[in-house]
């Protein structure tokens, strides 16, 4: 240890280009910033700084030493802290934004689950369906079902696939007759499931063939549980994630059609502002999270 505080002590003298500054800044004696870069001079064999009575500057090998030492230090000091921070409780609060279906049939059984492990930490949760800019806005991270993510700005984290299906009511295809491809659907009986609650086009493949389907000719809406009402009431063909519509199938209200046509994947990912590191609270929940829907309610 000794190594890296005169480490520690070098890097300061580096920064501040002072011995004297580099002590009151360690609280230390200026002989005793100079005894440690001494003698870390001396077990490198290499002369750390050139020392005048106006100023102290780096050498070619101080500098080299400085770039060098400098992230591993740091890296040094993060892990030391997130150790400390996974052996204590952890506290602070999380502000958390999710899509309003997911929120209200998922998240709160995860919020208790994870209120109970960790009660020192305390939650706000803000539900909406449009994409958030996570940078600019107030959260510590989001949730999120989409394709993959163009921003560079933010860091992501891919949990696992969301699973939709194409659905209607026994009523509406006792009606109009349940479709054997994608062809037999008509526009006006597709229901689009869109952020701007505009009009969408379905991409779906079955065993190599593709088919374009235009939804949303007369019904579109930017919110999966107001679709799957539509849906129940007859009103048409929706394309919407599993988890929306688990109960109504279960219990006959919707029927799944066309099950051997895929619509391009989703995923369920979590995303956050560009932390240096990640706050170890975010990360319980983030963890926490993850479980839950890869292992106790899949997706």
């Amino acid at each position: 240890m000794k190594d890296l505080n005169d480490i520690r002590v070098f890097l300061s003298v580096a920064e501040l280009g002072s011995f004297a500054a580099a002590a009151r800044t360690l609280a230390m004696t200026a002989p005793s910033v100079t005894r440690a870069v001494g003698a870390l001079e001396q077990r490198l064999g290499v002369q750390l700084f050139v020392r005048t009575t106006r100023q102290v500057s780096l050498t070619a090998a101080g500098a080299i030493y400085a770039a060098r030492m400098r992230p591993l230090l740091k890296a040094f000091d993060d892990a030391s802290e997130e150790v400390r921070e996974r052996e204590s409780a952890v506290s602070g609060h999380i502000r958390l934004n999710a899509p309003l279906s997911l929120g209200q049939q998922i998240l709160p059984d995860v919020l208790s689950g994870f209120r109970s492990e960790h009660p020192a930490i305390s939650l706000s949760v803000t539900l909406e369906d449009s994409f958030v800019d996570i940078v600019g806005a107030p959260f510590d991270l989001a949730i999120r079902i989409s394709g993959p993510p163009d921003d560079k700005s933010t860091i992501w984290r891919k949990l696992c696939p969301v699973r939709r299906v194409l659905v209607a009511s026994p009523g509406f295809l006792a009606a109009n007759g349940t479709p054997r491809t994608p062809d037999d659907l008509a526009a006006t009986a597709c229901l689009a499931f869109d952020a701007e609650a505009t009009a969408e086009t379905w991409e779906l493949t079955s065993a190599g063939k593709k088919r374009r389907v235009r939804a949303g000719t007369n019904l579109a809406g930017n919110n999966g549980e107001l679709l799957a009402r539509l849906a129940e009431n007859g009103e048409g063909v929706a394309l919407l994630p599993h988890f929306i519509v688990e109960e109504a199938l279960g219990e006959g209200r919707l029927t799944q059609v066309l099950s051997d046509w895929s619509p391009p994947e989703l995923w369920l990912t979590l995303y956050y502002p560009p932390y240096d590191r990640l706050p170890i609270r975010v990360a319980r929940f983030s963890d926490f999270f993850e479980a839950y829907v890869t292992r106790v309610r899949p997706l």
